[in-house]
């Protein structure tokens, strides 16, 4: 994000706390609930907005990890389609023989 982005951002804000301070005046509110209200509505709007962020990077949602996972996923990608079809044979039967292994393992422990 650039710098005109924020300062935008800011602006803008400051612009709808302004609009709702208005609007909250226009419905009858004395100015100085009409401030009370405004500033409230804009932080729990805040404080929301704060939630959302945490909630992505907890569940590791952000840009940077999907970017990650994708370049990832090609590159085994690029990985599977340069391998020759005898090798690609022998990764299958390592993969089904370790998916037999733990299905086994989960069974004996059940």
């Amino acid at each position: 994000m650039r710098r005109i982005d924020v300062i935008g951002i800011g602006i803008g804000i400051f612009a709808a706390g302004g609009v709702i301070y208005l609007f909250l005046q226009a419905f009858g509110l004395d100015s100085l609930s009409a401030g009370v209200w405004s500033q409230a509505i804009l932080v729990a709007g805040l404080v929301g907005w704060t939630l959302t962020y945490l909630f992505r990077v907890l569940t590791k949602n952000m840009t940077y990890n999907q970017q990650r996972r994708d370049y990832e996923d090609a590159i085994l990608q690029k990985r599977l389609d340069e391998m020759a079809p005898e090798e690609l044979e022998k990764l299958f039967s390592e993969v089904e023989q370790e998916k037999q292994t733990k299905q086994t393992k989960t069974q004996k422990k059940a």
